[in-house]
């Protein structure tokens, strides 16, 4: 279980901002997460509380943003999202494409916090 080592990376990064700014409380933290990032939303929540317990972050919520899966089609010469993870293809015009431009993100982008 990966997602463990994540939430446990996610928690002490936000640890450290919390200690840079005075051990200001973390209420929150804010993660984008691709559908193609091999991460599963569910076992990463799970995990972000266990690593969280007996931590200042003890209490906070994990808020997780799902990212869609866009590719860019040679053919059409646009970006598009696919609606499917098994197919990865332009759903205008059918080309398989291996360009994706979107959907593999795992990035924290904010952090709520009570000074």
């Amino acid at each position: 279980m990966h997602e463990l080592s994540i939430a446990m990376s996610i928690v002490e990064m936000a640890e450290e901002e919390s200690a840079s700014r005075g051990n200001a409380q973390v209420l929150s933290v804010h993660l984008r997460l691709g559908l193609l990032s091999g991460v599963v939303k569910e076992a990463l929540l799970s995990s972000y509380e266990m690593a969280c317990a007996s931590t200042p972050l003890e209490g906070s919520q994990l808020l997780i943003e799902e990212v869609p899966i866009e590719v860019f089609c040679p053919k059409c010469q646009v970006r598009v999202r696919v609606s499917s993870m098994q197919w990865i293809a332009c759903p205008e015009c059918g080309t398989p494409t291996p360009e994706v431009v979107q959907g593999k993100e795992l990035e924290v982008v904010a952090l709520e916090i009570k000074e």
